[in-house]
């Protein structure tokens, strides 16, 4: 019976003309990918499931395969997302080792193409073996020092980047207060240094190990996870309440070590500089870009080498203030305006909470994110328990007490509400694209769609969580004369949004030798590359892309 439904089937399908034309899979290697593009005969499609339509590759030394890259499902059969038409799987690999010479791989592929009516065929499975170009050397060493130099400016314009300014300000008024010391000034500067070198090789190492295990991961990446952010939040709302002196951090029982500043002082050199790194990730500054481009691309030691030249880059102002007698005499000196300034940094602080929570809208929904903004209630009022109950006035018990009930109404708020609803992590579309509603979603099949047409586009890679994203989309790609421009020439404007994890987007950023968001591309139809923009835009750079007349 089994048999005479097959060869049914097998007839239903010529007479289709469908079964006997079989397309062969077209098999294409580019220089950090795998392509195998299957043409899907008319009337039939493919479902998603990994285990009937997949692209795998053999364990290779020297390479390490990536997950494949599906494309998005533009068609529903039975209820289930399907590909109808030509569709491309991508399998991402990059190399550990060099390699001289063309490196043979094997790759396994299949499908099992189904009728619309739902009859399937028997799965297709396919073994083939393919070269991967040749690799001369992981970086040459005139290579990895131009990108340290890059990497080096462009951590030193971090400094200057809005989402660094808060921390950077409050170093800036610790400076301030131990001009008097030469000495103190220096251990200050070093402490902050390794606050931020340290932080920059833990990332360092994070990201080595997340590649190791397949990930494709990029300059921010952590902003995407809802934890984080929510632990960064926290951090920065306790550290601006701590600058309103709602609370000084002391140990119970440590009211003589307490007047000895200079370990505070150090330590809160240290942690300045663990802060700004924190705050430094959603912004890409220019040439930074670039550089970290090319440090996702390179074997452990190269990334390790080129993130400490960022976090050197981004301590350098204080390296040369506290080290150079010349330099220090810029700074103001100590008085009573320096209350008035800390104060003043709280509220920027409070603004980076504000920014922070608007980001967690777009990564875990409306509902969820009223959670968290209890939650934050709850850990403002066990910091002025731990504040009040802390002081060197009171006895060790007292403080003991303090301390264990403000840890108390942290967790035990914690539990109580960041039980997110599974619903939450599907959360809120774009921000701008519900307020531009000539931007459309990003998808390969719509570019692809214009591409064919010879329509001009303009794509832009963007995230609720990065500022310099922010910026040059308020002051330029949504500013009126930039619109209209876009009207007028009939540019379509397509935006892919990072804001939460997307393989596909991470796929877009390394071909570009981009590190993370922001990345523009405008595709002209008399060019077959789109020209890339630099991370931070301005109107003349659009005003001047080329048009069709």
């Amino acid at each position: 019976m089994k048999q005479f439904s097959i060869t049914l089937l097998l007839l239903l399908s010529l007479v289709s003309g469908w079964g006997f034309f079989r397309v062969e899979p077209i098999v294409t290697v580019e220089v950090h990918e795998i392509h195998v593009t299957f043409t899907i005969p008319e009337g039939s499609h493919q479902s998603m499931d990994p285990e009937l339509f997949y692209l795998e590759a053999e364990p290779l030394e020297g390479v390490t395969f990536l997950p494949t890259i599906y494309p998005e499902a533009t068609e529903e059969f039975a209820g289930e997302p399907a590909f109808i038409g030509t569709i491309t799987l991508i399998k991402p690999f990059e190399y550990t080792s060099s390699h001289p010479d063309e490196i043979a791989a094997s790759i396994t592929f299949g499908h099992q193409f189904c009728m619309d009516t739902n009859a399937c065929l028997p799965p297709e499975t396919y073994e083939l073996e393919v070269m991967l170009p040749a690799m001369a050397s992981a970086a040459s060493q005139s290579n990895v020092l131009y990108f340290m130099l890059l990497a080096l400016i462009g951590g030193l314009i971090l400094n200057v980047m809005p989402c660094v300014l808060p921390v950077l300000s409050i170093k800036a008024l610790s400076l301030v207060s131990h001009s008097s010391s030469r000495r103190e000034m220096r251990l200050s500067a070093l402490s902050y240094t390794v606050g931020v070198i340290l932080s920059f090789i833990i990332l360092a190492v994070v990201i080595i190990l997340l590649k190791a295990s397949g990930e494709l991961v990029g300059w921010g990446f952590q902003f995407q996870n809802p934890p984080f952010v929510i632990v960064l939040t926290v951090i920065i709302m306790l550290f601006a309440l701590s600058l309103f002196d709602v609370f000084l951090i002391r140990a119970p029982g440590m009211n003589t070590a307490v007047r000895h500043g200079s370990k505070g002082g150090l330590s809160g050199s240290f942690f300045s500089g663990v802060f700004a790194v924190l705050l430094a990730t959603p912004c890409t500054a220019p040439l930074l870009g670039v550089a970290l481009g090319f440090a996702f691309s390179q074997p452990a030691p190269v990334i390790i080498l080129l993130f400490s030249s960022v976090g050197l880059g981004l301590a350098l102002p204080f390296l040369l203030i506290g080290f150079i007698p010349g330099a220090s005499r810029l700074l103001p000196k100590p008085g009573e305006w320096m209350n008035t300034f800390k104060e003043l940094m709280g509220f920027l602080l409070i603004f980076t909470v504000a920014y922070l929570l608007r980001s967690l809208f777009f990564l875990v929904g409306g509902i969820n994110l009223i959670r968290v903004i209890f939650f934050l209630v709850f850990v403002s009022f066990a910091a002025w328990l731990y504040g009040r109950f802390t002081r060197p006035t009171v006895s060790t018990r007292i403080q003991w007490a303090g301390t264990i009930l403000a840890l108390i109404v942290i967790v035990g708020s914690a539990l109580w509400l960041l039980r997110f609803e599974d619903s939450g992590y599907a959360a809120e579309p774009h921000g701008n694209m519900q307020a531009q509603t000539r931007w459309e979603e990003f998808s390969e099949a719509t570019l692809q769609r214009y591409r064919d047409a010879g329509e001009p586009v303009f794509l832009a890679f963007t995230a609720e969580w990065c500022l310099t994203c922010k910026t040059n989309e308020t002051t330029v790609l949504h500013s009126a004369s930039i619109e209209r421009f876009f009207a007028e020439n009939k540019i379509h404007l397509l935006i892919g949004d990072y804001t939460r994890r997307d393989p596909l987007i991470s796929q877009w950023l390394r071909e570009y030798k981009r590190a993370g968001v922001p990345l523009y591309l405008y595709f002209s139809p008399s060019s077959k590359t789109p020209l890339v923009l630099p991370e931070l835009l301005s109107k003349e750079m659009v005003l001047s892309l080329p048009v069709q007349l």
